[in-house]
């Protein structure tokens, strides 16, 4: 039994075949925004109004002649080894997943010798984005690093 091919019959294949497109773009946008945790700024204008005050505390901060730099000891706490803090400084910081499902880890850290500070709790594995805030005598120095 041969039966005649139609219209429809084309109508139909070139809808089934949209319809398939369109369902796997979907679902890919899907998997794309929820796999991406975060923007890197709420609003783009507002950023941008702020960008000079930005500069201007960036110069004050290296005006400081502090820095820092985040390792992780086998342990899985945060090792910072600080140079030209003073001895009274408060470091605390805050740890985010660069990707997949937000995830945010508060820091806090004790001094155990002159500049090397480390994390009263370990990190869990992977990568984190490690943003530091160091006080001391009302001035502020933050920096942010990437850990592996």
């Amino acid at each position: 039994m041969n039966r005649e091919f139609t219209g429809r019959h084309m109508a139909a294949i070139v809808i089934s075949g949209f319809a398939i497109v369109i369902a796997i773009n979907l679902y890919m946008a899907t998997l794309a925004v929820r796999g991406f945790g975060g923007v890197v700024v709420p609003n783009s204008y507002v950023a941008s109004q702020k960008f000079n005050g930005w500069l201007d505390e960036a110069e004050r901060q290296k005006a400081l002649g502090w820095s820092a730099a985040v390792s992780r000891a086998k342990d899985g706490r945060l090792v910072l080894n600080a140079h030209g803090i003073p001895r009274d400084a408060s470091v605390v910081g805050i740890a985010q997943r660069p990707l997949g499902k937000r995830e945010t880890t508060s820091l806090r850290f004790r001094e155990v010798s002159a500049g090397h500070y480390v994390s009263l709790a370990p990190m869990a594995p992977g990568r984190w984005i490690v943003r530091l805030t160091i006080t001391s005598g009302g001035r502020t120095w933050a920096a942010r690093q990437h850990l592996p």
